[in-house]
């Protein structure tokens, strides 16, 4: 019987767009979402060095055309992500991590450039993979997209800080945050948070 209501269930939670995992017994069913994963986007690059290269496969979700939205109100939205940048990408200076932190923590409607009617707490600083996201590996020096596709201002061809701290597990590492030199696209977490570098705020996401 119990065999039995497992079939039964497991052929409901199929229709419904469920998958299912048992246990050896046969008895136990953990219920799965379908399609429950994070797509991983193209690089940008579309060069070949060599056969079945990044530039070759062009593995990864294709960026929309066009992928940015200038929001004409101090804000850009990247239809790839669906992250929203400040259209500034220099808006604070070179901050410490700490600093950057409370900068974009603070960030409203109403300061310079931003008219979007956000309030203070709507903005954060990115943590390192949405940073890293902004990241065109096609081009370097700097590393963004292109300026015809890539609506922003103030850029740097430089590094900014994420949120994202270094070894959470180990006490000594935890003066030292991760950030992204969007000079060649490099992702680093070598200087300490007293160090300064950019800071470009986001807003929404999952």
């Amino acid at each position: 019987m119990r065999r039995v209501l497992l079939i039964s269930l497991s052929m409901v939670l199929a229709l419904v767009g469920w998958s299912t995992v048992c246990a050896e017994d046969g008895f136990y069913v953990i219920p799965t979402k379908k399609g429950n994963y994070a797509p991983v986007p193209k690089t940008g690059l579309t060069g070949t060095f060599g056969t079945r290269d990044d530039g070759d496969l062009e593995k990864g979700v294709a960026w929309p055309t066009p992928r940015f939205t200038d929001n004409k109100n101090g804000t850009v939205t990247d239809k790839l992500t669906g992250l929203i940048w400040t259209k500034n990408a220099n808006a604070f200076g070179r901050q410490t991590w700490n600093n950057a932190l409370s900068a974009a923590n603070n960030l409203k409607s109403g300061d310079p450039g931003l008219t979007d009617g956000t309030v203070a707490g709507n903005w954060r600083l990115p943590n390192v993979r949405e940073l890293q996201s902004l990241v065109d590996y096609g081009r370097s020096y700097p590393a963004f997209p292109a300026p015809a596709d890539f609506p922003f201002t103030g850029l740097q061809s430089d590094s900014y800080w994420s949120s994202t701290s270094r070894g959470m597990n180990d006490p000594q590492m935890t003066n030292i945050a991760w950030h992204v030199y969007f000079g060649d696209g490099s992702v680093n977490s070598n200087t300490g948070k007293g160090t300064l570098y950019y800071v470009w705020c986001v807003r929404g996401g999952p």
